[in-house]
């Protein structure tokens, strides 16, 4: 097969791709169509069936893997498949492997370094609270396993959630190192909780998109509430140790307009939020480079970072 991210402006392509969206739709002058949004490991496309009554136009839904015929073109600066002919695929036709992005990361070793780093936290309820939860509850661990850190931007990926959240730790524990002030068993909690909430922010694979508690409370609070819960079945948890937690938890983005309820005000709320932005500006970086095929020295005006963009070059 083709992947995505070798597609090319003029390419006639016939191959099996996952469906990820399908919408129907109408033009200005009342035509019906179809929008389609098809995946691979390597990323998405967007798709047209213009015709969607013509002969060679199966049926199939959303999330179905179908053998498209269609044309590559560019609209608006992205490409777009223009599909003549459409038909879903048959079990046996695909290997689901090749259409979910993975971590380049392997899961097992990368738990065996999250586990790690919870077994240096010291205080007693901190330790219990993470155990809880990486290590007695098997079904939030498949789920964090297989997670997205996010719908789009950075970590989308299968193993993305975990990957984002060892960065981030590993990051916390060296400010830890350079700077006494802070205090290291809840920082590298915090790192280790922050984003627990995007296992039920975001639904998993192949889907990986916001769900109605997501939409109507968001990862944040959803996270600060987890750790709650947990917190009271541990035996005289302290209150005030529970509330600089969930503080840090609930300030981790930094600005009230970037989705925290509360600006950070413990030195531990600041350095998450450092090492949260960090990693995840990083690994966007990371990927806007990777995706650009032409490999050209200026990529252009980024939205995110505002400001144009440009590769580095040999040093």
């Amino acid at each position: 097969m083709r992947f995505i991210n070798e597609l090319h402006e003029g390419d006639r392509l016939n191959g099996i791709y996952l469906c990820k969206q399908k919408q129907s739709a109408m033009t200005k002058n009342g035509k019906p169509y179809e929008n389609l949004i098809l995946q691979d490991k390597t990323g998405v496309l967007d798709g047209k069936i213009w015709d969607p009554n013509s002969l060679g136009i199966d049926d199939f839904d959303a999330l179905d893997y179908i053998d498209v015929v269609g044309d590559v073109t560019t609209f608006a600066g992205a490409m777009q498949l223009n599909i003549k002919r459409v038909r879903k695929a048959q079990e046996g036709e695909y290997d689901p492997a090749d259409y979910l992005p993975v971590s380049e990361n392997s899961t097992d070793d990368m738990y065996g370094q999250l586990l790690a780093m919870i077994k240096t936290v010291k205080n007693r309820y901190l330790s219990a609270l993470l155990n809880k939860l990486f290590v007695e509850d098997k079904e939030f661990l498949k789920s964090f396993q297989e997670h997205s850190a996010a719908k789009t931007v950075h970590h989308g990926f299968i193993g993305g959630l975990m990957e984002h959240t060892l960065s981030v730790t590993k990051l916390c524990d060296y400010m830890a190192s350079a700077y006494p002030l802070l205090k290291r068993d809840l920082l590298i909690t915090a790192a280790l909780l922050h984003d627990v909430g995007k296992t039920k922010e975001l639904s998993s694979f192949p889907l990986n998109d916001y769900t109605d508690e997501g939409q109507l409370l968001g990862h944040i609070i959803i996270g600060a509430q987890m750790i709650h819960d947990l917190a009271k079945e541990i035996p005289d948890f302290p209150v005030t140790l529970e509330n600089q937690l969930v503080h840090c938890i609930l300030a981790h983005h930094g600005e009230l307009e970037y989705g925290s309820p509360k600006k950070p005000a413990l030195a531990e709320a600041v350095a998450l939020n450092l090492a949260d932005n960090t990693d995840a500006r990083m690994e966007t970086l990371t990927e806007i480079f990777a995706a650009d095929k032409g490999k050209k020295e200026w990529l252009g005006y980024n939205r995110l970072f505002e400001s144009n963009l440009r590769r580095t070059g040999d040093v």
